[in-house]
Protein backbone atom coordinates (compact mmCIF):
# COMPACT_ATOMS: atom_id res chain seq x y z
CA UNK A 1 0.00 0.00 0.00
CA UNK A 2 1.47 3.34 -1.07
CA UNK A 3 0.86 6.53 0.94
CA UNK A 4 0.38 9.82 -0.90
CA UNK A 5 1.99 12.97 0.42
CA UNK A 6 1.18 16.49 -0.63
CA UNK A 7 2.69 19.89 -0.01
CA UNK A 8 -0.82 21.38 0.00
CA UNK A 9 -2.94 21.63 3.09
CA UNK A 10 -5.87 19.17 3.11
CA UNK A 11 -8.24 22.13 2.54
CA UNK A 12 -6.49 23.12 -0.70
CA UNK A 13 -6.31 19.64 -2.17
CA UNK A 14 -8.92 16.96 -2.54
CA UNK A 15 -12.37 17.46 -3.93
CA UNK A 16 -13.65 15.91 -7.16
CA UNK A 17 -10.88 17.42 -9.32
CA UNK A 18 -8.13 17.77 -6.71
CA UNK A 19 -8.75 21.53 -6.54
CA UNK A 20 -10.02 21.66 -2.97
CA UNK A 21 -13.20 21.03 -1.06
CA UNK A 22 -16.12 22.73 -2.89
CA UNK A 23 -17.96 23.17 0.42
CA UNK A 24 -15.08 24.96 2.17
CA UNK A 25 -16.21 28.56 2.88
CA UNK A 26 -12.97 29.81 4.48
CA UNK A 27 -10.81 32.40 2.72
CA UNK A 28 -7.05 32.42 2.40
CA UNK A 29 -5.27 35.72 3.01
CA UNK A 30 -4.65 36.33 -0.72
CA UNK A 31 -8.32 35.72 -1.49
CA UNK A 32 -9.48 38.09 1.22
CA UNK A 33 -6.92 40.83 0.49
CA UNK A 34 -6.55 40.58 -3.31
CA UNK A 35 -9.15 38.50 -5.13
CA UNK A 36 -12.33 39.68 -3.37
CA UNK A 37 -11.31 43.39 -3.67
CA UNK A 38 -10.57 42.78 -7.37
CA UNK A 39 -14.09 41.41 -7.83
CA UNK A 40 -15.45 44.43 -5.93
CA UNK A 41 -13.60 46.85 -8.24
CA UNK A 42 -14.87 45.06 -11.35
CA UNK A 43 -18.47 45.02 -10.12
CA UNK A 44 -18.29 48.64 -9.00
CA UNK A 45 -17.13 49.73 -12.46
CA UNK A 46 -19.72 47.69 -14.34
CA UNK A 47 -22.73 47.87 -12.00
CA UNK A 48 -22.56 50.61 -9.38
CA UNK A 49 -20.66 53.57 -10.87
CA UNK A 50 -21.39 53.10 -14.57
CA UNK A 51 -22.17 56.77 -15.29
CA UNK A 52 -19.12 58.06 -13.42
CA UNK A 53 -16.81 55.63 -15.22
CA UNK A 54 -18.35 56.56 -18.58
CA UNK A 55 -17.92 60.30 -17.94
CA UNK A 56 -14.27 59.79 -16.97
CA UNK A 57 -13.67 57.57 -20.00
CA UNK A 58 -15.30 60.09 -22.37
CA UNK A 59 -13.25 62.92 -20.86
CA UNK A 60 -10.04 60.92 -21.36
CA UNK A 61 -10.91 60.23 -25.00
CA UNK A 62 -11.53 63.95 -25.65
CA UNK A 63 -8.43 65.15 -23.80
CA UNK A 64 -5.80 62.78 -25.17
CA UNK A 65 -2.49 62.99 -23.34
CA UNK A 66 -3.68 65.91 -21.23
CA UNK A 67 -6.35 63.75 -19.56
CA UNK A 68 -4.29 63.68 -16.36
CA UNK A 69 -4.84 67.42 -15.95
CA UNK A 70 -8.15 67.98 -17.70
CA UNK A 71 -10.11 65.09 -16.18
CA UNK A 72 -9.26 65.51 -12.51
CA UNK A 73 -12.82 66.41 -11.57
CA UNK A 74 -14.30 63.37 -13.37
CA UNK A 75 -11.61 61.16 -11.83
CA UNK A 76 -12.39 62.46 -8.33
CA UNK A 77 -16.11 61.84 -8.82
CA UNK A 78 -15.47 58.31 -10.11
CA UNK A 79 -13.10 57.49 -7.23
CA UNK A 80 -15.57 58.84 -4.65
CA UNK A 81 -18.32 56.63 -6.05
CA UNK A 82 -16.08 53.56 -6.09
CA UNK A 83 -14.77 54.26 -2.59
CA UNK A 84 -18.33 54.52 -1.24
CA UNK A 85 -19.02 50.97 -2.45
CA UNK A 86 -15.58 49.66 -1.51
CA UNK A 87 -16.30 50.30 2.20
CA UNK A 88 -19.98 49.27 2.14
CA UNK A 89 -20.20 46.20 4.42
CA UNK A 90 -23.22 44.71 2.63
CA UNK A 91 -21.45 44.99 -0.73
CA UNK A 92 -18.30 43.40 0.74
CA UNK A 93 -20.35 40.45 2.02
CA UNK A 94 -22.17 40.15 -1.30
CA UNK A 95 -18.91 40.07 -3.28
CA UNK A 96 -17.33 37.63 -0.82
CA UNK A 97 -20.29 35.27 -1.23
CA UNK A 98 -20.11 35.63 -5.02
CA UNK A 99 -16.38 34.82 -4.94
CA UNK A 100 -16.95 31.77 -2.71
CA UNK A 101 -19.77 30.53 -4.97
CA UNK A 102 -17.58 30.90 -8.08
CA UNK A 103 -14.66 29.16 -6.33
CA UNK A 104 -16.96 26.34 -5.20
CA UNK A 105 -18.28 25.89 -8.74
CA UNK A 106 -14.70 25.82 -10.07
CA UNK A 107 -13.72 23.20 -7.52
CA UNK A 108 -16.73 21.07 -8.49
CA UNK A 109 -16.31 21.30 -12.27
CA UNK A 110 -12.67 22.23 -12.83
CA UNK A 111 -13.80 24.89 -15.34
CA UNK A 112 -12.90 28.53 -14.55
CA UNK A 113 -15.75 31.09 -14.62
CA UNK A 114 -14.38 33.05 -17.60
CA UNK A 115 -14.09 29.90 -19.71
CA UNK A 116 -17.64 28.95 -18.78
CA UNK A 117 -18.89 32.31 -20.06
CA UNK A 118 -16.92 31.95 -23.32
CA UNK A 119 -18.19 28.42 -23.88
CA UNK A 120 -21.82 29.46 -23.31
CA UNK A 121 -21.40 32.41 -25.65
CA UNK A 122 -20.04 30.28 -28.49
CA UNK A 123 -22.98 27.88 -28.54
Amino acid sequence: MKEEFSMLSPKLGGGPHGLGDPNDRSLRKVEKDVLVPKLMRERTKTEKCVNEVKEFHDCCLKSGLLHVIKCRNENDIMKACMEKWYYNQDFIKECTEQYLDERSEFRKTGIPKKKTIRMEGSI
